[in-house]
């Protein structure tokens, strides 16, 4: 990698044109997708819908992370 002065290519902080464009169309895409969702899958078998259900379960609900209290210290059953 040359060190030195940046002498050409886009500002610090100027967005790729076309990561933004590609962003949009994914978006749209996604977007007809998640309309017609109920109806394709229902067209999958039993087995192949609980799988993908089971997939799509991260980007709804918060992952759980487990807590446990340190040493030395009591536990609080009151926050139970």
């Amino acid at each position: 990698m040359a060190k030195g002065l940046k002498t050409g290519g886009r500002q610090k902080g100027t967005p790729n044109k076309l990561t933004k464009e590609l962003r949009s169309l994914l978006k749209d895409i996604l977007y007809d997708e998640l309309v017609n969702i109920e109806d394709r899958l229902n067209d999958l078998e039993t087995k192949e819908r609980i799988e993908l259900v089971i997939k799509l379960m991260p980007f709804v609900f918060p992952k759980v992370v487990s807590v446990s209290s340190t040493e030395n210290e009591p536990f609080d059953w009151s926050e139970v």
